[in-house]
């Protein structure tokens, strides 16, 4: 099954996609909207064209568990996409995931404005290894 993340920004939001065996997964895309309405419907038109049968959104909770006003926005946004989709949403907790993608990029000293490009892709392909990771053990 190919798996879409998705890590949701305020500006920025990455994409990344599993292959169909969800052994892997890779950044494909970083959408730059602001505006939520028109942000689900290319996030659904992105699912559409990698022929996604699933899509994990990151979920921000704090630090100590709980969820805060961005939770819940990001929450309303999965609800959105799966009732405008028809394709399953699964919240998934994201906690560091882009300090982790900051570190990932600090080893291939990625900086600047390739930087800014690319760290919500590779926030949300941290978000999917994290997700098929939880797949494979509790299959």
């Amino acid at each position: 099954m190919i798996i879409m993340s998705v890590d949701l920004g305020k500006a920025r939001t990455g994409i990344a996609i599993s292959d169909n065996g969800e052994s892997f997964a890779f950044p494909k895309t970083v959408i730059n909207e602001y505006n939520t309405q028109k942000l689900i419907t290319k996030i659904i038109d992105c699912a559409k064209e990698y022929s996604a049968e699933l899509i994990v959104v990151g979920l921000p909770k704090n630090m100590d568990g709980s969820e805060g006003e961005r939770a819940e926005e990001c929450r309303e946004i999965g609800l959105e996409i799966a009732n405008q989709s028809g394709i399953e949403v699964v919240m998934w907790d994201e906690r560091c995931t882009t300090v982790s993608a900051h570190t990932a990029l600090n080893f291939t000293d990625t900086r600047g404005k390739k930087r800014k490009a690319v760290v919500d892709a590779v926030a949300a392909v941290i978000i999917l290894e994290d997700y098929l990771k939880f797949r494979k053990n509790n299959a």
